[in-house]
């Protein structure tokens, strides 16, 4: 669907050099749903080492109408409501409920752009004003394209062997809600709530956390769901986020690696990633890394 080729995961194990692998195994979702797949099977001592990673090339069509394809196939799927459109459904309801305002998600593009000057990897990185993103057109009321995450190509690789996943990982749980859009509340998030305190996102202070939010408002509210809303003293995303870049199947998988990073640069003792699949925050992943 991304990138109009058949059995593309055949092309990326070769690209990896990992040839012949001992055991492969391909989730068809975001990397970060494979790293916990390899976490299991670390934990349950099946394996001793595992190469996760994950790969997207969205430029070659319009990816806002192809990820229309994962809706409801009977009633949704055919009148092909794109991502965007349903991203503007969520920040509208939450717009109506008070939650929030477009100057909070405003503010949350300009941070994301401005930490992502520090990062190498980042597609968009520049610093702008409230007032500059404000003044911009809606491309899909009440968003504006700097609400938006980009259309990216990319991909990120993990290496986990059983005494580092032991060590770092805490805890990585994922959660579901219902497929139908309609029938759920789209101002929160409560599967991501639900992993969270699986993983043990409470048990202590959280440094650093890199959430993936393809959209502004979506950031507000997975910070709330998370317990990491505003005063949390949290750094959220100081790589810029899915804002400053978002490869499809890789960004959550970027997320984890981001805050892994940050601990072994000594930056944090205490980080969570987050990844997210489906429409409006459908699934989620939250893993809980710790240092030595």
């Amino acid at each position: 669907y991304l990138a109009g080729q058949p059995f593309a995961f055949v092309w990326g194990l070769e690209a990896i050099g990992a040839w012949p692998p001992i055991r492969e195994s391909h989730v068809e979702m975001d990397g970060a749903w494979a790293l916990y797949e390899a976490w299991v099977l670390l934990q349950e001592g099946e394996i001793d080492a595992a190469l996760v990673y994950g790969f997207g090339k969205s430029s070659p069509g319009s990816l806002r109408d192809v990820l229309a394809l994962q809706l409801d196939p009977y009633y949704l799927a055919p009148l092909w409501i794109d991502s965007i459109s349903l991203a503007a459904l969520q920040a509208r309801a939450l717009l109506d409920a008070g939650a929030i305002t477009e100057q909070d998600m405003a503010q949350v593009a300009v941070r994301s752009r401005r930490d992502a000057k520090s990062n190498p990897n980042a597609q968009i990185a520049h610093d702008d004003t409230t007032e500059q993103i404000l003044g911009e057109p809606y491309i899909s009321s009440p968003l504006r394209r700097s609400d938006c995450a980009p259309i990216s190509d990319g991909a990120a690789a993990v290496v986990l062997a059983a005494g580092d996943a032991a060590r770092a990982a805490r805890g990585i749980d994922h959660r579901v809600e219902a497929h139908y859009p309609g029938v759920r509340d789209l101002t929160t998030s409560p599967s991501t709530t639900r992993a969270a305190h699986a993983s043990g996102v409470a048990d202590g202070t959280i440094d650093v956390a890199e959430i993936l939010a393809p959209f502004t408002h979506q950031e507000l509210i997975l910070r709330d769901a998370l317990g990491l809303a505003e005063p949390s003293g949290t750094k959220i995303n100081p790589s810029g986020g899915a804002l400053a870049a978002n490869p499809m199947m890789a960004a959550g998988l970027i997320r984890i690696g981001e805050a892994a990073t940050r601990i072994m640069n000594g930056e944090a003792d205490r980080a969570v990633a987050h990844a997210t699949s489906g429409p409006c925050l459908q699934q989620n992943l939250v893993a809980v890394l710790e240092g030595e």
